[in-house]
């Protein structure tokens, strides 16, 4: 039964959880529940540490649902000499390929067009020390050079009067929202308490000491404190916010706005993702399902940090570079659906907050005041370190040292057994009447967990089609959203759970009461709370797609 299962993510889990979060003290509290902050909660509780992990919203609903979805060791990071951020995330990402996350993290081809003759050495060298820094791993096939004929074959879509050949590279496709997702459900199986919708509002000390949080449960208006020997301050953008509860801050965080615009297939003819420069970095645009994922933009911000908006000249600045090379150019009216993010880059308290790009995506770790340790910056890709480095600077306020991580070889869920699934895919499909390329949809994003998804659909064969306005999702992947995946509203379904909010070009308007209808019941809904939800998610998707 779910309820048995720890794993599970829900309402009734979610009530369980606090009443235990707020009974006792605890090793460790983890505010923020992206991927650094779940991750952090599942190495604390590999450890044997007692854990809760607690965030203001849903699980990823920052910037960790808002990334260009791939894990990369940072090619454009070799122009700059880090040679260290490089081979640590590259390790990272094959480590995510073979081990942490096998049927959600997939390598995909990059082609850098070559415009100059020139740029073959340069960039090739570049190119070829990203493959020497990876001949001791598995996982990701190594690089090739094409002549003007081969990258034309390869990407149809290069205008022929810009390029002289190109190079194919790898790097690896994730869904992030999912995977964060699965990180904090991972460590709830192992025995970490997970609430989100809970928000910090104070930081108490006993004699200059961190002694946990208070948090206020935003579905109820209560306010419980948690007791803990020590506190990871992971929220990312909001971590200087956080730190500023338990005392003055000591760091700066400098968000970067990233840009990415959805387009269907038909917008490019190509096998493969295109690497380029910009004006003043790198544009990529990449195969994401059925569409392609175009980004990314690098710009200071300063405006709501809970909700960075798409604006129209960062369109333009989309467009306009990746059109440099093709023969078609891609037009505004192509676009289906778009997503801006914030990157939490740490700055000095007295840096100029104007230059960004320059700023480092290195990791902190910063402890203080006594109990509390912020860590803060990286990338995505590097999550699993940052939450290690986290977690042994929380140690020293623990009774003893701590030993080691596990978090090297401890798989997400739905990872054992997921190939043995893939393989049973077209017996399943029989079974639902499913065509067998869905069920391998199904596995690449719930891996062995599919049959779990599916097996409402048993009872009720409603549950193994679309709902209308949203054709590329099974019924069954909203009710488990909601019955396993924590999700408690309409935008954690329809935007992190799946992606029917930029990936249709309503961005979900038209399925949203049929999803609430399906998911009423299990979030105790009554036909007006229906009503107010839709109302509510329309609204909030009419202001994500204002610049469309």
């Amino acid at each position: 039964m779910p309820g048995d299962d720890p794993s599970v993510l829900n309402l009734a889990q979610r009530r369980r959880s606090l009443s235990a979060a707020t009974s006792g003290v605890h090793d460790v509290v983890v505010i923020g529940a992206g991927a650094t902050g779940a991750g952090a909660a599942l190495d604390a509780v590999g450890r044997g540490l007692s854990v809760v992990l607690v965030d203001a919203g849903d699980l990823a609903a920052g910037t960790s649902s808002r990334s260009g979805k791939t894990l990369h060791g940072g090619l454009r990071y070799l122009e700059q000499l880090n040679f260290r951020l490089v081979n640590a995330a590259l390790h990272e990402r094959n480590l995510l390929v073979t081990t942490l996350s096998p049927y959600l993290a997939r390598p995909e081809p990059y082609t850098y067009p070559l415009t100059h003759h020139w740029e073959r050495p340069y960039i090739g060298a570049g190119i070829a020390l990203y493959d020497v820094m990876t001949l001791t791993r598995k996982g990701v096939p190594h690089h090739r050079h094409f002549t003007r004929k081969g990258v034309l074959a390869e990407a149809p879509a290069l205008d022929p009067a810009k390029v002289v050949g190109g190079i194919r590279y790898y790097d690896v496709q994730i869904d992030d929202a999912r995977h964060a997702m699965l990180l904090a459900r991972t460590a709830a199986g192992l025995g970490a308490q997970v609430i989100s919708r809970a928000r910090v509002i104070d930081i108490p000390s006993n004699a200059g000491r961190v002694g946990g949080v208070v948090v206020e449960d935003l579905r109820t208006g209560t306010r419980h404190e948690i007791r803990a020997r020590s506190v990871i301050n992971a929220a990312g953008i909001w971590s200087a916010e956080i730190q500023k509860l338990a005392g003055r801050p000591t760091f700066r965080v400098q968000p970067a706005k990233g840009v990415h615009v959805v387009l269907p297939l038909s917008a490019l003819d190509s096998r493969t993702t295109l690497f380029a420069r910009a004006e003043d970095s790198v544009i990529i645009i990449r195969r994401w399902g059925d569409y392609w994922l175009l980004g990314t933009t690098d710009t200071p911000y300063d405006g709501d940090y809970s909700a960075p908006r798409v604006e129209r000249a960062e369109i333009d600045y989309l467009l306009r570079n990746i059109n440099r090379y093709l023969r078609t150019k891609i037009r505004r009216e192509d676009i289906v659906g778009a997503f801006a993010g914030l990157r939490p880059l740490l700055a000095p308290m007295d840096d100029d907050p104007s230059a960004t790009s320059a700023l480092s995506r290195d990791h902190s770790v910063i402890p203080g005041p006594a109990g509390l340790v912020t860590i803060v910056g990286g990338k995505y890709t590097t999550y699993r370190p940052m939450a290690a480095d986290a977690i042994d600077a929380a140690g020293r306020f623990l009774d003893g040292d701590l030993v080691g991580t596990g978090s090297e070889t401890q798989p997400v869920l739905g990872s054992a057994g997921w190939t043995e699934i893939l393989q049973r895919a077209p017996a399943i499909a029989e079974l639902y009447g499913l065509d067998v390329r869905e069920v391998q949809r199904l596995v690449h994003r719930y891996g062995a967990l599919t049959e779990e998804v599916l097996a409402p659909a048993a009872a009720d064969p409603r549950l193994a089609r679309p709902l209308p306005g949203a054709p590329a999702y099974l019924a069954a992947e909203y009710r488990y959203a909601v019955t396993h995946e924590g999700a408690l509203t309409l935008d954690d379904v329809l935007w992190h759970r799946t992606h029917v909010s930029f990936e249709t070009s309503d961005g979900g308007a038209e399925a949203a009461p049929h999803v609430a209808t399906l998911i009423a019941t299990e979030l105790g809904w009554d036909e007006a709370e229906q009503a107010a939800e839709v109302k509510r998610y329309r609204e909030w998707i009419r202001l994500e797609r204002a610049a469309l």
